[in-house]
């Protein structure tokens, strides 16, 4: 996944903020680790929400569990995304029903491939809001 994510990440910033099969709806999510520390880059499809927040799911491509940078926005919420318009330092809020229901819908409306997500898991697939700071 790493060499993956490193070829979006590259085209992410070398084309603007665009990358091919994801249009502008990518931002990148700097976050540190909850045990090693280390800062990592998660590209990871938002949804605007209002002027100044993102909503991002954990889908996790419907993995049994949740990724890894849900874990490290939980140990470290205060992080910064990287936006076709530039760095913006946010705080991240994991979302309860049934405003993560609502939120959730959204991410259904604006892609078919969530809802294959959700049927390959029994979890309920979190949904994070990020704030501007």
């Amino acid at each position: 996944m790493t060499s993956y994510n490193d070829h979006v990440i590259a085209e992410f910033r070398r084309h603007g903020g665009r990358v091919e099969n994801f249009g502008d709806a990518l931002i990148l999510l700097h976050h540190i680790g909850a045990r090693s520390g280390l800062e990592r880059i998660s590209p990871l499809m938002a949804l605007p929400d209002g002027n100044d927040a993102w909503l991002i799911a954990a889908s996790k491509a419907g993995a049994p569990d949740n990724p890894a940078w849900f874990h490290n926005l939980r140990a470290h919420p205060d992080v910064t995304i990287e936006t076709p318009s530039g760095e913006v330092p946010v705080t991240a809020r994991v979302l309860e029903p049934p405003e993560r229901d609502a939120a959730w819908q959204r991410f259904l409306e604006a892609s078919p491939g969530f809802g294959d997500y959700e049927r390959r898991t029994t979890r309920t697939i979190p949904v994070v809001r990020l704030e501007r700071r």
